[in-house]
């Protein structure tokens, strides 16, 4: 199951984005318009923008989340939403000893297809292993030969062996890492991965990060989620046809957040 935490978070996000709004259309300082929202106004304000559709002004708050337990395939999609930051562990420099695994619910529930799953892991974990062993002696002997002392040319030939050996890894491997996105650009990533089509893994990633954002901000991200949230589905003959289901698992996501 992946695991993401909120690490950190623009302070006051909602006062600084009704803020920043209203200097579009106010000759007061920024400053004094920050120190003139009370809550309510800022409530009110928020749900006006909302209303019209203003989206650039919550450009200015940030949200960033540590995400961990999720398989490289989930990292392969995730960083499609390209106006963010990522940082994520490395497979060059971190050596994927005894490495993790996702295992998709789908394979859970049959057991001789779960046998086989874990079975393959297993293999590809020693292939992993003996690949790196052949390649990190051939690479000692090659640098010691190169005039490398034995204790230099082994913390040199363990990361250019893992750095080779890595390829055998499936997309299923466990990683982990660090992503930080503007509230604008996470409408667009739940709008996109909170949707019933979106993958099991990705939405449920999409799920927590909301329902986390949400707790801190819940006015700014009241609207947040799968299109038809607050409106129509945009994908036609592809729609999922359960706008209710999907509204029905969103009220429940924001609502356990926020108790």
């Amino acid at each position: 199951m992946p695991k993401v935490t909120l690490l950190s978070y623009t302070p006051e996000p909602e006062k600084l984005v009704a803020a920043a709004a209203k200097l579009c259309y106010s000759s007061s300082s920024p400053q004094t318009l920050m120190d003139g929202l009370t809550p309510e106004k800022t409530e009110s304000f928020l749900e006006m923008l909302q209303a019209m559709g203003h989206e650039s002004p919550i450009e200015h708050v940030s949200f960033t989340f540590g995400i961990e337990g999720v398989s490289r395939s989930l990292l392969a999609q995730i960083t499609r939403h390209r106006i963010a930051s990522y940082s994520v562990q490395s497979q060059r420099y971190v050596r994927e000893k005894d490495f993790q695994y996702v295992t998709p619910l789908q394979i859970e529930k049959i057991p001789a297809a779960l046998e086989l799953y874990e079975q393959t892991m297993a293999q590809i974990g020693e292939s992993y292993d003996r690949l790196a062993a052949m390649l990190k002696e051939k690479h000692v002997e090659t640098l010691m030969a190169e005039g490398m002392d034995e204790k230099a040319a082994g913390r040199k030939a363990e990361k250019m062996a893992i750095e080779d050996a890595r390829f055998v890894l499936p997309n299923a491997c466990d990683t982990q890492m660090v992503v930080t996105m503007n509230a604008r650009s996470l409408y667009n990533f739940f709008r996109h991965r909170c949707c019933n089509r979106a993958q099991w893994e990705i939405r449920e990633v999409a799920y927590q990060m909301l329902a986390l954002v949400h707790t801190v901000a819940p006015t700014l991200f009241q609207s947040a989620g799968a299109p038809c949230i607050c409106g129509n589905c945009p994908e036609g003959k592809m729609s999922c046809g359960h706008p209710d289901e999907v509204r029905a698992y969103d009220a429940m996501r924001k609502g356990n957040a926020t108790r």
